[in-house]
């Protein structure tokens, strides 16, 4: 059986009764296997994590993408991590006997029938691109929320499926289909929002650091704190460990100590190959991190 993953990200982590409320419409819908939910209240967004079929995928991210939209409300969202809508992002990766067709396949019939039923933008994006521009998230994410409207008005960024016109309430959605991709996060021992948006701006590809690395400096303001956060694009080529131990020398050279890293999700076992957790000082790692446990 092909198995797909699904990793909707949702511009919802303060409110318990909402996240818990998408998590039950996911499992009502039956057929996948939720795997993680990753909430941050600062970032203001949960990450779910599910596998299965390609027609239970689809049908679970209907469900709780649905969910979502009739609970979030984008006129009163606000939080550190760049967003465009309620249902923020939804990226299919393929996994046990998948494809990229496939996943690019799921994508596109999910975000046309997403886009159909509920009348709001989807852009879609990476290998599910129609347009090239588009093929890079932060590109259709520019300006947020607060500039989508003006920026549909504009015939080369309208929709590709769905209205060109702002759904206030719900934003827009980017659907996608890509390879695992590593969400990883450095927490420093500082409230120095400067040093950490320098050192992000060091080490992500745009700026001219590692490439397959995005990142952002942002702060964490219920812990006094500030973070790298960060996509490794391609762990195969830019290894977890480099970017670690990049983003520590870089927090070293500004007076700046490492307090702990993060996952957002789960982690393929190649991309720990030849590091352990603990010299990442991985926060609340287990095995159940692992995908392949889940396989």
């Amino acid at each position: 059986m092909k198995i797909l993953e699904c990793v909707p990200n949702f511009s919802e982590g303060q409110n318990r009764h909402t996240i818990d409320a998408i998590a039950d419409a996911l499992q009502r819908a039956g057929g996948v296997r939720l795997l993680d939910i990753c909430t941050d209240a600062d970032h203001n967004r949960t990450v779910f994590t599910f596998i299965g079929s390609p027609d239970d995928i689809e049908n679970g991210a209907a469900a709780a993408c649905d969910r979502a939209l009739a609970l979030i409300d984008m006129r009163a969202q606000r939080g550190v991590h760049p967003r465009i809508g309620a249902v923020d992002v939804v990226p299919f990766i393929p996994l046990k006997n998948a494809g990229m067709a496939d996943a690019v396949e799921a994508a596109r019939r999910f975000g046309r029938a997403f886009a159909q039923r509920n009348g709001l933008p989807v852009y879609f994006y990476g290998e599910a691109a129609l347009v090239e521009e588009r093929r890079e998230l932060p590109r259709i994410r520019r300006g947020g929320y607060e500039a989508l409207e003006k920026r549909m008005k504009d015939p080369a960024w309208a929709p590709d499926a769905g209205p060109a016109v702002l759904n206030e309430r719900s934003g827009a959605t980017a659907v996608g289909a890509r390879d695992f991709l590593v969400a990883y996060n450095i927490n420093l021992a500082s409230a120095d929002l400067e040093a950490a948006r320098k050192i992000a701006e060091t080490v992500r590809f745009s700026g001219g650091g590692m490439k397959h690395v995005k990142a952002i400096g942002v702060p964490l303001r219920s812990r006094g704190i500030v973070q790298v956060s960060m996509n490794l694009t391609n762990f195969r080529e830019t290894p977890v460990k480099e970017v670690f131990d990049r983003v520590r020398a870089e927090a070293e050279r500004l007076g700046v100590q490492v307090l702990e890293s993060e996952l957002v999700g789960l982690i393929p076992e190649e991309a720990l190959k030849g590091v352990t957790p603990e010299y990442l000082m991985l926060k609340d790692f287990s095995e159940d991190r692992i995908i392949e446990r889940h396989l």
